[in-house]
């Protein structure tokens, strides 16, 4: 394929889809048990945006998706959308039945799966031709192997992708609902915490399928990095109303806090105009040869609108004790250890050791024994083999997702701690309840009407309540907003112990881990450079099987074919000229807004540009994954 013929395809496919999947909110309220959620919010959302959709837990942005989906009716305003619009969200319940994955996602293009179907009964001839011809058109020849890429995204590799999601246990079964939802690709993709039930090798494939998502996305996510590599604009809840930033998370957080700064500096220059107007008419107004100015400056005083400083709510700090008394390294040493369950072996001969002040992150695809791994550490599972060596006085604080669903549901933050604290007053209990992020009466709530961000709050202090050597985070932020993320990622800087963490939240990996492990193939190794390194290694290692699930094994895969090393180099010749030309083309376009100050006053030209501008960008993001691949391909011939 040309360079040429790649941009015309790129503009071709965003002529498609041009003026389909736009947003307009129009001042709509929103009431949920009572409670405003939304007060005449107002946003429109350009198509072909890919916008992160942010806001403290329990704003609404849950509610707005349902609006969206015609789930739920505003009680007042309007949301417009273009007629047909295709509109894709993850299936509540997820896929449970006999079908193989494979033939789940496959289904989840209706008109795919409807002309498949018809054509092995069809005897019309002209009908045939008809129903060939639109399967050619939607690239219906190519849906398996499109439908294979994106589950093997997600972690399945060939063979878990032929077995019946019966197999699977919940979680992994929601990572098949999100597939089939990509694989559809509506115009209006809308993603709510897609990464919950992802690890950070999956977190890490998405984040690159949604930056190049061709359609209109809206994702609703805790995840910073997420919101920084793959969306373009960011939808904020705000005290009811909806703000649209342009720009990656970074770029919204920084221009919030500059207008934050801004508004309380003109509230406060408004309140000291306020009070020297109030002093004069108070000093003046009873002098007959003031009364004028006196009677001018009230009108004035009575025409000034109210500059509102917003000033943000905190976020209760994480608080984690600093361990009583300081213990001689290695807090942990592993000798030829193997742990598993039952007779099953998941980790062999483990000889590793941990030191006080280590800051270990895991990484691996779930399935591959990270989760076991902490358990080991924990001592919530004996070694079947092999000696696990540490102090006598070591403690060790545990979190993982499962101790929040553990919690009495019909207990309180108080009750956890009391039972905590049997000899303790009631003013040392409550003191404690409230140091973990429960002050006054929330220390009475029974944990059945607390969020999930509160009962994540509360069985991190129930995990470091006796001040641990050795803290294990078994993916601690799922029910955090990013808010609470940074808090956290500040607690775990702050402490003085050792730290292994397992998170799909690469910025929290960034922000508290300084040594990577590689959990896989059976066991437990340095990884050999930073998260970027990562990424890539994961990026490039989508062919590798993976394993998913209980049962799954390797694939057998054919021979690789033998590589034409001048067709290689032709390629890639090609595809740096195709970006090269997409890079000045954007320049131009770029000088071009930039010298008409973003043309205000003619709405259309500047548009236009911009259409212009997203093909180019498209056009390059192909062009790119392309030239990774065959530049990888030419490699492998080289040394072949």
């Amino acid at each position: 394929m040309t360079s040429w013929t790649a941009l015309l395809l790129a503009g071709l496919r965003a002529a498609r889809h041009k003026g389909r999947a736009m947003i307009n909110i129009t001042d709509i309220t929103c009431r949920v048990a009572g409670r405003v959620l939304l007060d005449k919010a107002s946003a429109f959302l350009p198509e072909g945006a890919r916008v992160g959709v942010v806001g403290r837990n329990g704003t609404g942005k849950t509610t707005l998706f349902k609006v969206l989906a015609n789930e739920l009716a505003p009680d007042d305003g309007d949301v417009s959308m273009p007629k047909g619009l295709r509109l894709g969200r993850v299936a509540q319940e997820a896929p449970s039945g006999p079908e193989a994955l494979i033939d789940v996602v496959l289904a989840a293009d209706v008109e795919r799966a409807a002309l498949m179907k018809e054509s092995e009964t069809c005897t019309d001839p002209d009908r045939i031709s008809d129903i060939v011809t639109r399967l050619i058109d939607i690239d219906a020849y190519e849906a398996p192997a499109r439908a294979a890429r994106i589950l093997s995204g997600l972690g399945f590799d060939d063979e878990a992708q032929a077995r019946p999601c019966s197999d699977f246990s919940g979680g992994w079964r929601m990572r098949v609902a999100l597939a089939a939802v990509l694989f559809s690709e509506p115009d209006l993709l809308l993603l709510d915490e897609p990464t919950n039930h992802l690890d950070l090798e999956g977190t890490l494939w998405l984040q690159d399928y949604l930056a190049k998502y061709p359609r209109t996305v809206l994702v609703i996510s805790h995840d910073r990095d997420l919101l920084n590599a793959s969306v373009d604009h960011i939808l904020h809840f705000d005290n009811g109303k909806l703000n649209v930033w342009k720009g990656n998370y970074d770029a919204f957080d920084r221009m919030r806090r500059e207008k934050l700064a801004l508004d309380q500096k003109a509230a406060k220059a408004q309140d000291e105009e306020r009070k020297r107007l109030e002093a004069f008419i108070a000093r003046f107004k009873a002098k007959a040869s003031k009364a004028t100015q006196a009677q001018s400056r009230m009108k004035r005083l009575a025409k000034m609108q109210p500059i509102t400083a917003v000033v943000e709510s905190s976020v209760v700090p994480f608080r984690i004790p600093d361990p009583e008394r300081e213990l001689a390294p290695p807090l942990v040493a592993l000798d030829g250890v193997s742990v598993g369950y039952g007779d099953r072996t998941i980790l062999h001969k483990l000889s590793l050791r941990i030191d006080p002040d280590d800051r270990i992150a895991l990484l691996g695809s779930n399935g591959n024994g990270k989760s076991t791994f902490a358990k080991l550490l924990a001592g919530r599972l004996a070694p079947q083999e092999g000696r696990v060596n540490k102090s006598e006085k070591m403690l060790a604080g545990f979190f993982a997702q499962h101790q929040v669903e553990d919690l009495n549901v019909d207990q309180s933050p108080y009750d956890h701690i009391r039972a905590k604290m049997p000899t303790a007053n009631e003013a040392q209990v409550r003191a404690k309840t409230a140091q973990i992020g429960f002050p006054a009466d929330k220390a009475n709530t029974k944990v059945a009407k607390m969020s999930g961000g509160e009962k994540a709050r509360l069985a991190f202090g129930l995990a470091v309540f006796h001040a641990p050597h050795l803290l294990i985070l078994d993916e601690p932020t799922n029910h955090l907003d990013i808010d609470s993320r940074e808090s956290l990622a500040q607690a775990l800087n702050e402490f003085p112990g050792a730290v292994i963490l397992v998170s799909h939240d690469r910025h929290l990996l960034d922000a508290t881990a300084d040594r990577l492990w590689l959990v896989g193939d059976g066991g437990v190794k340095a990884f050999d450079g930073d998260l970027d390194d990562y990424r890539r290694y994961i990026l490039s290692d989508a062919a590798k099987p993976k394993k998913a699930g209980k049962g799954s094994g390797k694939s057998s895969e054919p021979a690789p074919k033998r590589l034409d090393v001048g067709a290689l180099k032709k390629k890639v010749t090609q595809l740096e000229e195709l970006m090269a030309s997409c890079r000045a083309e954007i320049a131009r376009i770029d000088a071009e807004l930039e010298a008409g100050g973003g043309f205000p006053g003619k709405p259309q030209k500047a548009a236009t540009l911009g259409a212009k501008r997203a093909e180019c960008e498209r056009a390059m993001a192909e062009a790119e994954e392309q030239w990774l691949e065959a530049s990888a391909s030419l490699e492998e011939a080289a040394a072949a």
